[in-house]
């Protein structure tokens, strides 16, 4: 198949948990970073659960569906995620559930992916299909779609729909040339800063829906200037270093890999070194490889 064809892919490193309940959008307006009254079966959204201090904790899309709401945490992760909310239950009237063992999450994308869903080029937009939900992504449509559907019947769905399975890598190197983090993959938690990685251009934050967890340290941030790091895509010449290797310009730290594959790769870089770089033509270093930074064509931000 052509590279930029329709296609789909089973995103195994993410699970289906449901909040359920007359307060469920309450409860988690509260705790996260978008605005939960903007969400329901035809607008999904992207939101972060953050630390007291701002820091990144868990990130998810999420829909409401059948009186639920779902969201897709980090498989691996997603008992810490269910944890946490349970401390904020309180008196609250819903329900916490988790369904990784009968939905999945999965992606479509190439070349008339969203329109073979019946979906808009538009960041959110959400349609029933295949018994559960498909949406654009709420971070960048050029991503293709999101979609949670029961385990059963997945590809029976998807394929009917005229999409070819692909392997999960394609997609993820999509992912990493438009330059979007992935969870605990690109984001430390308990230490990375939602602006320094460019979630608020990735449409994760409301900066107008009132207070969440986190909420006072991130505005600070942003309306105090603090940002002396950004996270970038890179391009590499040369082999693929670990994550975690520090980039270096002409032999000064200024900044550490994250995921990457296949010659691109994510990088949280300093600021002003990385846009001199940029625009002077140099080359990081990253162990034995060159690193070329650019900015997201999607971040307008200065």
């Amino acid at each position: 198949m052509a590279t930029g064809a329709a296609g789909y892919a089973v995103l195994e490193h993410r699970g289906v948990v449901a909040v359920s309940g007359e307060d469920r959008a309450a409860f988690l307006q509260g705790l996260v970073s978008n605005d939960m009254l903007r969400v329901n079966e035809s607008r999904a959204a992207y939101a972060l659960f953050l630390t007291p201090q701002g820091k990144f904790l868990h990130d998810f899309t999420m829909v409401d569906s059948g009186g639920a709401l779902l969201l897709d945490p980090e498989t691996e992760r997603r008992a810490d995620l269910l944890r946490r909310l349970k401390m904020y239950k309180l008196r609250s009237k819903i329900a916490l559930e988790d369904r990784a063992d009968r939905m999945r999450v999965a992606v479509a994308f190439g070349t008339g992916a969203l329109e073979a869903l019946g979906l808009q080029a538009e960041a959110g937009a959400a349609v029933g299909f295949g018994g559960g939900l498909a949406f654009t992504d709420p971070r960048l449509p050029g991503l293709g779609a999101r979609l949670f559907l029961p385990a059963d019947g997945l590809e029976a769905a998807l394929e009917g729909a005229g999409l070819t399975r692909r392997d999960g890598a394609e997609y993820d190197r999509l992912r990493l040339s438009l330059g979007v983090p992935d969870g605990s993959r690109d984001l430390v938690p308990e230490k990375s800063i939602p602006l320094e990685n460019r979630l608020d251009a990735l449409n994760a934050i409301s900066w107008d829906k009132g207070c969440y967890m986190g909420q006072e340290l991130t505005a600070r941030t942003k309306y105090r200037a603090l940002i002396r790091k950004k996270l970038f895509p890179v391009t590499i010449d040369g082999p693929l270093p670990e994550a975690g290797t520090p980039v270096t310009l002409d032999g000064k730290e200024i900044g550490e890999l994250r995921s990457g594959r296949d010659g691109v790769a994510l990088a949280l870089l300093r600021l002003e070194e990385a846009n001199r770089a940029a625009e002077a033509g140099l080359s990081l270093k990253a162990g034995d490889s060159g690193l070329s930074p650019r900015t997201p064509e999607w971040d307008t931000t200065p």
